[in-house]
C-alpha cells in the first residue's frame, strides 16, 4: 500500500521546497535537510522494509534520509486542502517530518534552520 501511495505522493509533489526534521526520543529535534526541492519517497513492497527520502536535485546538496522500521505515515492537510507536512513515525517513536513551505509552516522553518 505505501509503495502505491508514495509513488503517487512524489509524482504530485516533486520538487516542492521542503524540509526534512527529525524528532527522536533519543535525540531531540534535528533538521536532515532545509528548503531543497523533494525528489521522491521511495518504500519497498516488503512490510517494514525502510523508507527513504530523497531531496536536492545536485550532488553538492543531494540528502537522502532513511526511515527504518516504519510505523505510520499521517498527513496533515491545510482547510484549503494544502498537503503541509508528511509524518512518518518508525517502531522507536521516531518521527520523521517532510514539512512542505506554505505561508503558516515558512515562518516556523525560517526560524528553525
Amino acid at each position: 500500500e505505501w509503495l502505491n501511495f508514495f509513488r503517487d505522493f512524489t509524482h504530485r509533489h516533486e520538487d516542492s521546497p521542503v524540509t526534512v526534521r527529525v524528532l527522536s526520543p533519543r535525540f531531540g529535534s534535528q533538521v536532515e535537510a532545509c528548503d531543497l526541492p523533494l525528489e521522491g519517497i521511495v518504500a519497498s513492497p516488503v512490510t517494514g522494509e525502510p523508507i527513504s527520502i530523497h531531496v536536492g536535485r545536485t550532488p553538492q546538496r543531494h540528502i537522502e534520509h532513511e526511515v527504518r522500521n516504519p510505523r505510520q505515515v499521517w498527513l496533515e492537510i491545510s482547510d484549503e486542502g494544502i498537503v503541509e507536512a508528511l509524518d512518518i513515525e518508525s517502531e522507536d517513536g521516531t518521527k520523521t517530518l517532510v514539512l512542505f513551505h506554505s505561508e503558516t509552516v515558512d515562518d516556523v522553518l525560517r526560524r528553525a534552520c
